[in-house]
């Protein structure tokens, strides 16, 4: 618990001395850059609809939302799209407020050490997960059924969601969003900065398993726990770098897992 306590302690203390963000900004750029996620998403839909599917010339916008949030290939690009506009934001917003992009989002190596760790809890939960979702016959990956059929390269998808997803989600959650939350302990007491990675990893693993919206309870409650491993890998490894390997490989087993079934 000691050694625990210390990398946390680490973490934030290696942030900036003063915080970038106020209590209200921080709070402030919470609420925006969860807004900044769904709207990003609802823009990608919009844009890659009107250049993939067809006869969008006088279709309506709730009718381009509504096909194409069904489209492999649209949704696919959409992300991509995302990633692309979050990822633009994301670094202004940290240079509009002076501070170092590559700092502020712990864009920096890891010891091997920590990645073999990580990767075994990673292993761990993975295979605890799955049990639990066979045992409870639940079926979390069904609403990829309409993207896979419709997609028109797999390769297309596979990239979208296990590569691109998982870069500015990680970005987002673990990165600016986690660091605007610890920071605002940085300049208190060491027990204070602990509970400062604490709080940082609660409230970004449970709002990041609520923007989940293709899920249900179930599945919602496995997120959480897996955000707060990011968050852990996070802490322990002092990186930024670490959750978004860790990110995609869970993602990558997932839809490994998925295509063989499918096949």
């Amino acid at each position: 618990m000691l050694k625990n306590a210390t990398d946390a302690n680490k973490q934030v203390a290696s942030l900036n001395h003063v915080p970038l963000f106020s209590h209200l900004g921080a709070f402030l750029l919470t609420v925006g850059m969860v807004m900044v996620f769904f709207i990003s998403q609802l823009l990608g839909i919009y844009v890659a609809g009107k250049l993939v599917l067809p006869a969008t010339q006088n279709a309506t916008v709730g009718d381009i939302f509504l096909f194409g949030g069904n489209d492999g290939t649209v949704v696919s690009l959409s992300i991509i799209i995302g990633c692309v506009l979050i990822t633009a934001i994301t670094v202004s917003v940290i240079r509009l407020r002076g501070g170092s992009v590559r700092q502020y989002l712990a864009l920096k190596s890891f010891s091997p050490a920590a990645g073999l760790k990580m990767a075994g809890l990673l292993l761990i939960f993975m295979i605890a997960s799955q049990a639990l979702t066979y045992f409870l016959d639940e079926t979390p990956l069904v609403f990829v059924d309409p993207l896979y059929q419709s997609v028109s390269s797999v390769w297309l998808l596979v990239f979208a969601m296990v590569i691109v997803a998982p870069l500015y989600e990680e970005l987002v959650f673990r990165g600016i969003l986690w660091t605007a939350i610890a920071e605002q302990f940085a300049d208190s007491s060491y027990s204070t900065k602990y509970r400062g990675a604490i709080v940082a990893s609660i409230v970004t693993s449970l709002i990041f398993a609520v923007i989940h919206v293709q899920y249900g309870i179930y599945e919602i409650s496995t997120i959480v726990v897996l955000a707060l491993v990011f968050c852990y890998a996070r802490v322990k490894s002092g990186s930024l770098l670490l959750p978004i390997l860790l990110h995609i490989a869970n993602n990558g087993a997932a839809m490994w897992q998925y295509m063989a079934q499918a096949a």
